[in-house]
């Protein structure tokens, strides 16, 4: 038989084999995410029945979700994803059923009482999970397993956040840095698809902003270097975002004390906080970030230059001290809230820069640039296509080869001259960097420094004069 044939019948017999089951998965993390987001919705809803401000049970509620998680699977701690990840790569795929029961009980606890996190990681440990399950059950090799794991985490962000094509692009782009796994492209869409309609179908609403105030931006240079000048400073934000978060959660569980207590005091703290400044960092914060992306001035007006800041502590400070869910939605709001930031001081566009703050931010904190331009064109229209494109692929590579996700393995080299150790995690990685760019910094540096320093004596002679 020729040899051509048999190919096309065993790609036909292959495609027709993940066409089904990718459709099931989809269908069935479609409908577990109904149920999640369902809850969640109603659980906030509950919060005005309280007697008091709903943050105030903050401290409790840390301390049950820490014994929660430590008591049922402590692979539900922190934000979903990273976990998942590392199951994709050590475990080819193996995610023990019962985290998803203890994910969603412990997020919706920490967002019912205002710990800042987001319903993503959830959103992809709970659809990865029911995927491993379902390949446990089938006997499915371990290549299939795998394979059908990331189908579930694709469909889990699709679901969650209402875009199937960028869900199924991020599902295999943030697992490996520089690589897409084009052998999963077709299911993970087929997956994110189904779950998307299913979830539609079931009641959950997702919420798109208006692209006109878009249609009358004109491709002028001036945009054109406020955009790229936004991609460097979102990238800076990113990884400002990586570092704090990474310092903080490393800072609180190293501190030699009982996790409960340390659970307590971290909540406590939230609360003085809010009740003297603002709920605003607490929970999702869908609100600020609608005000943010608003075309009205005198809405984002709202939003203050130090937002992202506390949202970025906030966020940091619950995840480290015990508290369960995901890390992209506090990316969203720390996107949105710094690009009105760069909108104010550029002095026009607030809305547009928020709307590149919001997926640019996510671009340099996850390593998916793909992903994030497509959710730019998904979430707010294709008229965001040439500026999303332009501000993400900066703020990608000015973040480094740093990521939220420390699982992530490496694949790219991010410049020419930086020498990295490539196919390790993330945080077993070693990165070189060749001496003579190390002394052109150092020049840099020291000329900047120089007139900096000849600036600040014209001054003081000018005002002695």
């Amino acid at each position: 038989m020729n040899k051509h044939v048999v190919e096309q019948t065993v790609i036909f017999f292959s495609v027709s084999k993940w066409l089904f089951l990718s459709s099931a998965v989809g269908i069935m993390i479609g409908g577990l995410m109904s149920v999640f987001l369902n809850i969640l919705s109603t659980a906030e809803q509950t919060r005005s029945l309280l007697p008091f401000p709903f943050y105030f049970t903050l401290p409790f509620a840390l301390m049950l979700t820490t014994w929660i998680v430590r008591t049922f699977d402590q692979n539900a701690t922190g934000h979903g994803t990273e976990k998942v990840i590392e199951a994709v790569h050590k475990r080819d795929g193996y995610i023990n059923a019962k985290v998803i029961p203890v994910k969603l009980v412990a997020t919706v606890l920490t967002i019912f009482s205002g710990g800042s996190v987001g319903k993503e990681g959830p959103g992809a440990q709970i659809g990865a999970g029911a995927a491993s399950f379902v390949a446990t059950l089938l006997k499915f090799s371990k290549s299939d397993r795998k394979k059908l794991v990331i189908c579930g985490i694709s469909a889990g962000f699709a679901s969650v956040f209402g875009t199937p094509i960028a869900g199924a692009i991020f599902g295999i782009e943030v697992l490996i840095i520089g690589v897409i796994m084009y052998d999963v492209l077709l299911p993970s869409f087929i997956a994110g698809f189904a779950a998307f309609t299913t979830a539609q179908f079931l009641g959950v609403t997702y919420h798109y902003y208006d692209i006109n105030m878009y249609r009358a931006f004109n491709l002028d240079f001036g945009l054109i270097g406020q955009v790229v000048m936004a991609g460097v400073f979102f990238g800076i934000v990113s990884d400002l975002f990586i570092t704090a978060v990474n310092k903080i959660e490393t800072g609180i569980r190293t501190i030699p004390y009982n996790r409960y207590l340390k659970a307590f005091v971290a909540g406590l703290v939230m609360v003085i906080i809010s009740y003297f400044l603002s709920e605003s960092y607490l929970g999702l914060g869908l609100g600020t970030i609608r005000d943010a992306l608003s075309p009205s001035t005198l809405i984002s007006d709202n939003v203050h230059w130090y937002d992202f800041i506390l949202k970025t502590i906030f966020t940091a400070i619950t995840l480290g001290s015990g508290g369960s869910g995901g890390i992209i939605t506090p990316v969203f709001y720390v996107g949105a809230t710094s690009g009105v930031v760069f909108g104010h001081l550029t002095g026009d566009h607030i809305a547009l820069f928020a709307a590149l703050g919001f997926v640019s931010v996510l671009a340099g904190t996850t390593n998916s640039p793909i992903a994030s331009i497509i959710m730019a064109v998904e979430l707010f229209g294709v008229h965001m296509a040439n500026y999303a494109a332009l501000s993400v692929v900066i703020a990608f590579l000015i973040t480094g080869h740093r990521s939220v996700f420390q699982s992530q393995k490496l694949a790219l080299n991010k410049a020419d001259n930086i020498t990295i150790g490539k196919g390790n995690d993330l945080d077993d990685t070693s990165i070189s960097i060749d001496m003579k760019d190390i002394d052109k910094v150092k020049r840099l540096r020291n000329r900047l420094r120089y007139k900096r320093l000849r600036w600040q004596v014209k001054n003081a002679k000018d005002d002695f004069e």
